[in-house]
């Protein structure tokens, strides 16, 4: 028996395998396991025409052994096994993959057959070299359909392997790995513990189609009555995957109930979700998925840590946990699966090549998800307003972002308070509810409903019976500026210096009294300075001395939120500072004006401090004002 070696291309191969390739060791279960199943599939497929394979697909299964005092892990299957020359060729030369070679003939032979009944991930033969990571050496034992021979595979890593003949009693394959030894730094030993492969199954090879089964100990406890009696140890068989995983299944065998408690087993969140949506989708791509939408958000959605991202299968094997980019950012909320034949895998079959097939996926997902949010929203408005409680400010940071290039996609769905009777409406309702003459959607911001409903910005708005959306959430100015107009209206703030309300009469009245006070609006600009970019009378307060607008495109939240994020930015709203001409205090304002300009600066100075209060901005000089305020007391 001489040892032969393996190609310089696969040695190097190998050694990247066993050092780079796979970032998780236990990812050589899922691979030794994927290849029995594609073995199991090619004996399947034959059975259905060849009478001598003597089986059927109930008598199918996976069968994995641990031999603990010889640290042994053996992973065996009824498949079509190998001859030597298939030994030779597949193990031999790493990266040449017979399941390809055995799907690429199928699919040749049924060329006008799709559905060719055969379906096979292993794309690149490498993934059984992936065991070198936790093995000193390996062994296959391996005998072929309709032969009467066995041959094993042996070999300790890069300096080659050997081929003897050998004695297996059934058709198949036994993978037998001997486990290193323990480091400081990993522990090998771990893989010949029962739960540990137990949990490996269930988290990599839960949906092999065929049964993966493994013998454990039983403990039989005490009888009654038989105190000295010790406990005694039995051994079961039991199935360690589901096969059937609950997305394959048709829509009509599944309850409720089915769909909630795989939520809850799956993503460990024991509250129901808010809704499931169940895809069986055929085309260009074929998938399966199943998405849920929570019912409420993690305590770290909000945070950097949260990662999105779905479980991403291929033909029942998991590929990743956590597959970004399959969700955008405006839904990253939604949990779930989505399981693919038509996937193009990297070498390692950990990440996905950025391909076409998963860009299609991705575009599907999103539309399917709105159309549901869309639909809960019309059906089902109190379950909708739930989720959007947890979730609406992710929409429209969503239309805020990338400069609104989701504004179509996603404004329908958000939801802002409004002074209609103090309720939750979307921007759709509050159109379909304007006055024949309102021109604009209006809205007015701040850190709370009530500090907003005392605006003095707001009077001539309310007096005239419109709709205002109330805005306490950062991001709502910044979506809205995304937007620019719903439905051909535009949105106005109520903080804005021109609301557009007064007539064309009422304007030039306006004009005329302006030019009446303009040594007064004159003598309160230059009191102001630099504060204020303009001094007006103003045509929107009704009971109101004074209050404060912006002019130009940055208002006072953006100018806010902006100092938060960027403090050395110094970003600062225009402000136009307006003086009601009907208020009694004007009247005392310009009798100073005329009789005491020392004393009417002062009061001039309480009235625009008083106008940044009314509207949550900060005074600039507090204890100046402060010292202002007692000397005119």
């Amino acid at each position: 028996m001489s040892k032969k070696e393996f190609k310089a291309e696969s040695k190097r191969l190998l050694n990247l395998m066993v050092n780079s390739i796979y970032t998780h060791k236990e990812i050589f279960l899922r691979e030794i396991i994927s290849n029995a199943s594609d073995a199991i599939d090619k004996l399947c497929y034959l059975s259905l025409t060849d009478e001598r394979v003597g089986l059927s697909r109930s008598d199918f299964a996976i069968n994995i052994t641990i031999d603990k005092n010889n640290r042994i892990l053996k992973i065996s299957d009824n498949g079509i096994g190998m001859t030597y020359d298939e030994l030779e060729e597949n193990l031999g030369t790493i990266a040449e993959s017979g399941s390809l070679k055995f799907k690429s003939d199928i699919l040749e032979k049924n060329k006008d057959n799709k559905d060719a009944g055969i379906d096979i991930i292993g794309q690149f033969g490498v993934g059984f070299y992936s065991a070198f990571m936790v093995a000193d050496e390996i062994s296959v034992l391996s005998r072929a359909f309709l032969s009467e021979e066995a041959n094993l595979w042996h070999s300790d890593g890069v300096d080659g392997y050997t081929i003897t003949p050998d004695h297996r009693d059934t058709v198949g394959t036994d993978i037998i790995i001997k486990l290193k030894a323990d480091t400081e730094d990993e522990d090998y030993s771990k893989f010949l513990e029962t739960y540990t492969i137990e949990n490996l199954v269930k988290k990599y090879s839960d949906y092999i189609r065929y049964p993966v089964k493994m013998e454990r100990e039983k403990y039989i406890p005490k009888k009654d009555g038989e105190e000295e009696s010790p406990e005694t140890v039995e051994f079961e068989t039991v199935t360690l995957n589901s096969m059937i995983p609950i997305w394959q299944r048709n829509k009509s065998e599944l309850k409720d109930e089915d769909y909630e408690n795989f939520y809850s087993e799956k993503f460990f969140d024991f509250e129901k979700p808010i809704k499931w949506i169940h895809i069986d989708a055929e085309g260009v791509v074929c998938y399966k998925a199943l998405l849920y939408i929570p019912s409420k958000a993690p305590y770290d959605y909000y945070t950097r840590d949260y990662k999105k991202g779905l479980q991403l299968y291929s033909s029942g094997v998991l590929i990743m946990d956590k597959c970004e980019d399959l969700l955008p950012e405006h839904f990253r909320f939604v949990r779930g699966v989505v399981d693919s034949p038509d996937l193009s895998l990297n070498i390692s079959r950990e990440m996905l090549q950025h391909s076409r097939e998963l860009k299609t996926i991705a575009s599907n997902l999103e539309k399917k998800i709105k159309a549901e949010l869309l639909k809960l929203l019309k059906d089902d408005r109190e379950k909708y307003e739930t989720f959007y409680k947890s979730f609406g400010l992710q929409l429209k940071y969503g239309i805020a972002s990338d400069f609104g290039v989701k504004k179509d996609l996603l404004q329908d769905l958000i939801l802002f308070p409004s002074s209609h009777e103090n309720k939750l409406t979307t921007l759709s309702e509050y159109v379909s509810r304007m006055k024949g003459e309102q021109k604009y959607i209006y809205f007015a911001t701040g850190e709370s409903i009530k500090k907003i409903e005392s605006l003095p910005q707001a009077e001539l708005i309310r007096e005239k019976g419109y709709e205002i959306l109330f805005f306490i959430d950062e991001v709502d100015e910044f979506a809205v500026q995304m937007m620019r107009n719903f439905e051909e209206k535009e949105f106005k703030s109520v903080n804005s210096d021109d609301l557009d309300l007064i007539s064309e009469d009422d304007r030039k009245a306006a004009s005329e009294k302006a030019k009446e006070n303009s040594d007064l609006l004159k003598f309160i600009k230059e009191t102001l300075g630099d504060r204020v970019k303009e001094v007006k009378l103003s045509q929107k307060l009704k009971n109101y001395p004074v209050c404060i607008t912006a002019a130009g495109g940055i208002s006072f939240e953006m100018e806010k939120y902006l100092n938060v994020v960027q403090p050395n930015s110094a970003t600062k709203a225009d402000r136009i500072f307006e003086v009601n001409p009907d208020h009694n205090l004007f009247n005392k304002l310009d009798s100073l004006f005329l009789n005491d300009k020392k004393e009417a600066a002062k009061y001039i100075e309480v009235l625009y401090n008083q106008a940044l209060l009314m509207a949550n901005l900060p005074i600039e000089d507090p204890a100046s004002y402060s010292k202002l305020l007692f000397e005119l007391l």
